[in-house]
């Protein structure tokens, strides 16, 4: 009988003769040796990967030995450990119970929890639009709905790659949501392409565009649109924003952290020429955009309508087409003018509540340091005289 130490614990193994026990006796002694050796020269890493592991394997009752043991062998059936990964999914997907539900029951219920949660109108709107688009073209249960199902989606809108972008965000909220749940197993949009927003997706408007739409916009919506030209703020941020926030006298806008997307305060400068458009319109409290959302989208609209201009041959006007109303472009004009002039991503990331990445990889030298000048000294008195601002809001 050979005494066997190798596992921790002893334990006599018994062999027919004596020369079998001598020889599994010394190739024991032979890996035992191997072990102290390998034992006594780990280094501090390697002590602390061991430490770890035996930590992470507490919970299940499991010994390094027996999981080490238990990896090689799946290892050594599957190969490598993406392929283990995999198959434990596909386990867990076909061997766990899930609620079927189909995709539209999941989304409206989906909607009314963040409804619950006070989500903005505009993030409420925008998430009905995007799980209704959704919704109309997959009837599964949404435990069925794979990865290839989710791309072919998408490629199938022939989105931007900032939309496209946006919608898959929704669609990992909405799986996302039905894993807690208990409809599916795993987030299959987790799995969806990932793509880059390319700046040609980013526009701007020129110094001429925003002083022809300055000069275009009904009374009640310049304060509204300068902002957002001139200080970046989201149009979600304007439609909250209080005349409280606004101290023109100390040239600041403070975006609360009710006002800021990213329920985040920060101040925000006002720069010479948004004060000259605010200051007609100042008040010491009161809604900036007094009316519903829906009226400033419209007003939006409605003020790049107003810029055409009917030519008249007799009196030397030329005529001129309506500036083209841009997704967006209030806040990316900002930020690409901003940052021409600063030179400080840091910065104008600060201003507009958004990462330094973001601004300096979508909005770096988007414009000339020229071009950043012009569109801040665009001021009320360079209104060009043959266009009338209107004298109130469409309604």
């Amino acid at each position: 009988m050979v005494v066997n130490y190798s596992e921790g614990k002893r334990r006599f193994d018994s062999y027919h003769v004596e020369q079998e026990a001598v020889e599994a006796a010394t190739k024991l002694a032979r890996q035992m040796s191997e072990l102290d050796v390998i034992g006594a020269s780990m280094t501090k890493e390697q002590t602390f990967d061991y430490a770890q592991a035996v930590k992470d394997l507490a919970p299940y009752d499991v010994t390094l030995r027996d999981a080490a043991s238990a990896l090689a062998a799946c290892l050594k059936q599957v190969g490598t450990l993406p392929i283990l990964h995999e198959a434990v999914a596909f386990f867990r997907k076909h061997h766990r119970k899930v609620v079927a539900k189909p995709v539209a029951d999941v989304a409206t219920e989906l909607q009314t929890l963040k409804e619950k949660r006070g989500g903005s109108p505009e993030y409420l709107r925008d998430l009905k639009y995007r799980l209704n688009r959704f919704t109309a073209d997959c009837h599964k249960n949404i435990g069925d709905v794979t990865v290839d199902d989710l791309q072919t989606w998408l490629d199938g809108l022939e989105l931007s790659t900032q939309s496209y972008k946006n919608f898959k965000t929704v669609l990992f909220t909405l799986f996302r949501f039905a894993e807690r749940k208990g409809y599916c197993v795993g987030n299959p949009a987790s799995g969806i392409e990932k793509i880059k927003v390319k700046r040609g997706d980013i526009e701007i408007f020129t110094p001429a565009e925003i002083r022809r739409l300055l000069a275009a916009a009904p009374y009640d919506f310049i304060p509204s649109l300068a902002i957002g030209a001139f200080a970046g703020l989201r149009s979600a941020e304007i439609l909250r924003l209080d005349w409280r926030d606004v101290d023109t006298d100390g040239r600041c806008i403070t975006v609360g952290v009710s006002t800021s997307k990213t329920a985040s305060r920060r101040i925000v400068p006002i720069t010479d020429n948004l004060a000259e458009w605010l200051q007609p319109h100042s008040k010491t409290h009161g809604k900036v955009w007094p009316w519903p959302a829906h009226r400033f989208y419209w007003g939006e609209r409605d003020t790049a309508i107003a810029t055409a201009v009917a030519g008249d041959a007799e009196k030397g006007i030329k005529p001129l087409a309506s500036v083209k109303w841009k997704a967006n472009a209030l806040r990316h004009s900002f930020a690409s003018y901003r940052l021409a002039i600063l030179q400080d991503a840091g910065k104008v990331s600060y201003e507009m509540g958004n990462s330094k990445k973001m601004v300096f990889e979508h909005y770096r030298e988007l414009v000339k340091p020229a071009d950043a000048e012009k569109w801040f000294d665009v001021k009320p008195a360079e209104s060009p005289e043959n266009v009338l601002p209107m004298t109130a809001a469409a309604s």
